[in-house]
């Protein structure tokens, strides 16, 4: 009787593998898994210092654009003006930024971040810098993802 030829899936891939076909060339797809892969890890620990990624980025953005105003750090973040500001009003509350008008166009608010919010920053992007790890790419890997990707959203 002959023998079966063995499947070279099964023999080269673990049992429970699932093929994502075309998928995986879909950049939207693999941003989304990579994502999915990496970010529960960063919430976890943020969470820590009560503070969520989205929190975390404004506290970034804020501290190295130093009185940038509430629309632009909307756009850049791609946050809408209503959420921007319920968002705003949260970290103000919490003491981590004040906002002031700005003195070259009154109608808008440029933000700063408290003392108490750049040590919170501080601690943050220790944390989120240990918490961003991708152990599979090199560190020549991972840069050139970095560049990718920035390379994308800054067109």
């Amino acid at each position: 009787m002959p023998r079966p030829i063995p499947d070279p899936v099964s023999t080269t891939m673990p049992a429970d593998h699932i093929d994502q076909g075309t998928l995986t060339q879909s950049v939207g797809y693999c941003c989304l898994q990579a994502y999915l892969e990496i970010v529960p890890n960063i919430k976890k620990q943020l969470g820590k210092l009560q503070l969520r990624p989205v929190e975390y980025t404004v506290l970034s953005l804020i501290n190295s654009n130093p009185n940038i105003n509430q629309k632009r750090l909307g756009q850049t973040i791609r946050v809408s003006p209503p959420n921007m500001a319920t968002l705003l009003d949260k970290i103000q509350a919490d003491g981590l930024i004040e906002r002031r008008r700005n003195p070259n166009d009154r109608r808008s608010q440029i933000l700063a971040l408290t003392p108490k919010g750049h040590q919170l920053y501080l601690k943050a992007e220790a944390v989120a810098t240990r918490a961003d790890i991708t152990p599979t790419l090199t560190d020549d890997e991972r840069q050139q993802l970095l560049s990718l990707l920035t390379k994308i959203f800054q067109n």
